[in-house]
């Protein structure tokens, strides 16, 4: 046997010993709770856009999730998930999915149950009783967004304190007017001058309204919605997506623009 074969032959034996020594019944554990949000508890993911895991090498799910965990692959709604995750979770994840058998790739898995409901509905009227609180251009959409919040959380953001039960925030989505070289038209204010509307985006939170979400992806009592341009929800957006992005930002109510809603609120 040559020196590199020996070598190779060492690093197989310690992978195969890592995987031995995980615990697939944790990792099945955590996968039904929280990875099967996205990838499937079976690892066959919802959507075409997200991976399957069935199957896949455990040495490089195992180094991809510390990738992700230390922040140097960017992934927003994982790197919120894998910051949570112990090096023992990541090895037992890996392993779990890595036992799994492959399965047809045209296959998806089901929403968890409690990631499809949301109790966030469309407030008819909002522009007559909520405040629009800030406009942020999207170039790299091409969008222009109009923020709205309730009184409820106007009144929280205005006295410096969390955002409450009660608290509405709306986001209009609008796709900016494209010149004849299909660069956004930018007004006088800087800002991208909207097109069409192309969804409402909305937070809302209520009792109790978290009890049901994984511990992992859960902003205390924030549910999440998306209403089409004729205020129809869309029923196919998985609120996971939503709750992993806004995971990390529990000391600002979990919310992106909490600045610009306390300085709007105070003047």
């Amino acid at each position: 046997m040559t020196k590199s074969s020996a070598v190779l032959g060492g690093l197989l034996a310690l992978a195969g010993t890592a995987w031995a020594q995980a615990d697939l019944a944790a990792g099945k554990a955590r996968a039904e709770a929280v990875c099967a949000a996205c990838h499937g508890a079976n690892g066959i993911s919802i959507a075409d856009n997200i991976p399957n895991l069935a199957g896949q090498r455990v040495a490089y799910m195992e180094a991809q999730l510390r990738a992700l965990k230390a922040g140097t692959r960017r992934a927003p709604s994982m790197n919120a998930m894998a910051a949570q995750l112990s090096p023992a979770d990541i090895a037992n994840v890996a392993a779990y999915f890595g036992s799994l058998t492959p399965m047809n790739v045209a296959a998806k898995s089901p929403q968890l149950p409690a990631l499809v409901k949301t109790n966030v509905v469309f407030p008819e009227g909002y522009k007559a009783s909520f405040k629009m609180y800030a406009t942020v251009n999207r170039p790299d959409i091409n969008q222009v967004r109009y923020l709205y919040a309730n009184d409820v959380a106007l009144k929280a953001a205005r006295e410096g304190k969390p955002l409450p039960d009660g608290s509405v925030l709306l986001l209009e989505q609008h796709a900016a007017k494209l010149d004849a070289d299909k660069k956004p038209v930018v007004g006088a204010d800087g800002f991208f001058v909207a097109d069409r509307l192309v969804n409402y985006a909305l937070m809302a939170r209520g009792p109790g309204w978290g009890k049901d979400i994984p511990e992992m992806l859960r902003n205390e009592d924030w549910n999440y919605a998306v209403y089409s341009p004729e205020k129809q929800l869309r029923t196919a957006v998985n609120q996971a997506d939503c709750l992993a992005c806004h995971k990390p930002l529990d000391q600002k109510s979990y919310t992106f623009s909490i600045e610009p809603l306390i300085a709007a609120a105070r003047k």
